[in-house]
């Protein structure tokens, strides 16, 4: 990520000078943001700032002008602007406590419990009443028919006792499938409820005009005492398989949001605060910014803050899935949720309420669970006609059975069209990606792998080309002073400290390197004026009188400046792996510092992983291509795009693709954030800032490669399990319909009874979601 010798460059974990960067980042968004300044204007999508007279992607909406950094951004804001101009706001909580949504349609949300409008199931779980007493005698006296019991009472007796039974079960606790299927009827979104309504009250209307006016029925439906034979206890065993179906499969997806309650969980309920009156023990909603908090041994950090006093070990694998304690000390960051191990700390609340890495992680999960992967589209067309067809099968299986079927034919069709209606279940095609999305993305949130949504991880399973940013992606991003070189006459630690005057103030990695150097020998820095800070270059000012240049050769050419006498000092340092920052002083080259960022220990495992799985890997720095090509041999890297300059991160992601390939960049700095937008995936590191998360499609809490491997295991797991619903689903309709309508009868004597229809609809939702948990078991590794 660092630029060729330079100082201010392409990312790293932050932007470093903001002096005339193109590539400084505002939270403000559209042509208006709040922080823009003369000719630049803040990108609505990632948050860049572009220059407007340069610009090269534009587009007008509402009467205004909104100026892009790449055309992958312009096309995110023309789909849809205005999600990107909308300023974020917190949701009120109802007093119900929640919004509900559907799991298959995450686009239904409403305050309350209810069901949802187009597919009609529970936006919540709801306590139902399976009525087992009464339904338990009509299954009893069907049973008794057939083993010969109830020649005890008059056929016609037999009849009303089970009107009396069935009528509370099928209308009082199978009122809310008619509801739902009048509903479906009603906005024309013909879904599951529409068949088992269709189904029972068939069912039960046929029994009951049958057993009140039996004269009505041909004497062929009638037996020798005048008794029409009745179908309410499948009616009311319907209803009860259907009922029962519904709490077990509320109670599978209740499992299916497992992981969102055990981060919530995470979250202490107090904490104790540091007053100059003595220690106190408060609700964790009474935390302000800046209050001093104890931890002690073996209690959670309350919030997300700042070290300012102790040492200790804090456990953060139930955050970032890092299974080794994290050491901390005074000027470290502690997240909240976390556990302090052995040593008391003190911290400085920095983060509170929703703005808490755990809240926002649970935000995040929560938001990945309810969005839609690009795969249920084939499952939304299917359930487009698949009730309609169900429908017209019923119907074809009951004229053929009137037409060719054995008497009595009225009932043999009866029976399978009922059948055929309760037996098909489009709610486990529904149900098959969503699922599957709710678990994995789960799954994801515990090893500290977050997905911002369905589509990220479904695409990550199709990437063939890796861009992956170096500095702070692959190298540890904390780079430290390697060697200075200085002309004759020049002292090192008088060229160390004005190189330090200059960068005083900046965050990026190559300066805190400098001035970590500095401070380590004691030097005084001085106040620097005139400073600039070309984009992708270095540095300039005036220290102490002089006028001090830092930076890459390009930076020195600019600027009239021979380094030949540094050349070669500079190259040994490139090919050790380290980056060349010349250093001038008053027109005339002063020397060189080498400043080396060592690989990440897990980089080159985490690489090698990828490349046997078949994936092209491409490293993108803004170092110098000697200095690429000595971090890229470490790592078996073969191919290397050098010297990038900020803002042309994205160019080369969006040449890759416009090649036909499906590209994942990842990244971790401010810079990075337009070409993790352009990616088909990016991937932020979590170490890294803000809007690179926020531009990003999955992000990596540790900052640990490592995490790349697993991201990548986690969605050829997911999308594998979603292929295994959608093919269950689809196998299980294509042969229960037909077997239903009683295709299997002229050669095997089968027909199914309705009862069984609708116990083989209950269990189908509930197989689905039980392979979709299956998920949450996955090894990542």
């Amino acid at each position: 990520m660092a630029q060729a010798d330079h100082v201010h460059g392409a990312g790293g974990a932050h932007a470093g000078h903001r002096h005339g960067a193109e590539a400084d980042v505002s939270s403000g968004g559209g042509k208006h943001g709040g922080n823009e300044d003369g000719d630049v204007a803040i990108d609505p999508v990632c948050g860049m700032r572009v220059n407007r007279e340069s610009a090269r992607h534009r587009f007008a909406h509402g009467g205004e002008e909104y100026f892009f950094c790449s055309a992958r951004c312009r096309e995110r804001f023309a789909a849809e602007p205005e999600k990107f101009l909308k300023p974020k706001q917190v949701e009120p909580v109802p007093p119900e406590g929640t919004i509900y949504t559907c799991p298959m349609h995450p686009e239904v949300r409403q305050v309350g419990a209810g069901s949802c409008p187009i597919c009609g199931m529970a936006l919540e779980p709801e306590q139902v009443s399976l009525e087992q007493g009464l339904t338990l005698p009509l299954f009893a006296i069907e049973m008794g028919r057939h083993f010969g019991v109830m020649h005890l009472l008059p056929p016609a007796w037999s009849n009303w006792i089970s009107l009396a039974l069935s009528t509370p079960v099928v209308l009082w606790a199978g009122a809310p499938f008619f509801v739902r299927g009048w509903n479906s009827l009603l906005t024309r979104n013909l879904n599951m409820f529409t068949l088992i309504a269709m189904g029972t009250a068939v069912a039960w209307l046929y029994s009951l005009v049958g057993t009140l006016a039996p004269q009505l029925f041909p004497p062929a439906f009638r037996d020798a005492h005048g008794a029409v034979a009745v179908y309410f206890e499948a009616a009311a065993v319907i209803t009860t398989l259907v009922l029962f179906g519904q709490v077990l499969e509320l109670r599978a997806r209740q499992r299916t949001s497992g992981a969102i309650r055990s981060l919530l969980g995470l979250a202490p309920k107090t904490a104790r605060r540091i007053t100059p009156h003595g220690d106190e023990d408060v609700a964790i909603e009474d935390i302000a910014v800046g209050d001093l908090l104890r931890v002690r041994p073996g209690e959670k950090v309350p919030v997300d803050g700042l070290v300012t006093e102790g040492h200790s070990s804090v456990d953060e694998s139930m955050v970032t899935g890092e299974s080794m304690p994290v050491s901390k000390a005074e000027g470290s960051r502690v997240i909240g949720g976390t556990v302090n191990q052995h040593g008391g700390l003190v911290l400085r609340a920095e983060k509170v309420g929703r703005d808490t890495m755990l809240a926002r992680i649970v935000d995040m999960v929560a938001r990945a669970q309810r969005s839609r992967a690009p795969i249920q589209r084939l499952a939304d067309r299917v359930a487009g006609w698949f009730v309609p067809a169900v429908i017209a099968t019923a119907l074809v299986a009951f004229a053929a059975w009137m037409t060719f079927g054995p008497e009595p034919r009225f009932t043999f069709g009866m029976v399978a069209a009922v059948t055929v209606l309760i037996i098909a279940c489009p709610c486990a095609l529904g149900l098959a990606t969503p699922m599957s999305i709710m678990v994995g993305v789960g799954r994801g949130a515990g090893s500290g792998i977050l997905i911002r949504d369905a589509q990220a991880l479904e695409q990550f399973e199709s990437i063939d080309t890796i861009v992956i940013d170096k500095t702070g992606t692959l190298t540890e991003g904390r780079p430290k002073l390697a060697k200075i070189v200085t002309a004759g006459g020049i002292d090192e630690n008088e060229l160390l400290r004005l190189a330090a005057s200059v960068e005083r103030g900046s965050e990026h990695p190559l300066a805190l390197a400098i001035l970590n150097a500095a401070k380590e020998r004691a030097l005084a820095l001085s106040e620097v004026a005139d400073f600039a800070s070309p984009s992708g270059k270095g540095a300039l000012g005036t220290v102490d009188g002089k006028r001090v240049v830092l930076g890459n050769a390009r930076l020195m050419r600019e600027a009239n400046i021979a380094t030949s006498l540094f050349d070669a000092a500079a190259e040994a340092a490139r090919l050790g792996g380290a980056t060349a920052i010349y250093v001038a002083i008053d027109g005339r080259a002063a020397g060189v510092i080498a400043v080396a960022d060592p690989v990440k220990p897990s980089a080159k495992a985490a690489t090698s992983a990828l490349r046997a799985a078949g994936l092209r890997i491409v490293m993108l720095t803004g170092d110098n291509e000697t200095t690429a090509r000595s971090v890229a041999s470490k790592l078996d890297i073969d191919e290397i795009e050098a010297g990038v300059l900020p803002e042309r991160k994205s160019e080369v992601v969006q040449r890759l693709r416009s090649e036909g390939r499906r590209v994942a960049m990842v990244g971790d700095g401010v810079n990075d954030a337009p070409a993790l937008a352009a990616a088909d995936v990016g991937v932020a590191m979590g170490s890294g800032t803000d809007v690179a998360i926020e531009s990003a499609g999955v992000t990596l809490l540790t900052g640990d490669l490592a995490g790349l491997v697993r991201a990548r295991q986690l969605s050829l797991a997911t999308m594998r399990n979603i292929r295994q619903n959608l093919a269950f689903a689809f196998l299980y309709n294509a042969a229960g319909v037909p077997i239903a309508a009683g295709v299997l009868y002229p050669v095997f004597g089968i027909l199914l009874s309705p009862m069984i229809g609708a116990a083989a609809m209950a269990l189908s939702s509930v197989s689905v979601i039980g392979n979709a948990l299956r998920l949450a078991r996955t090894r990542l590794e």
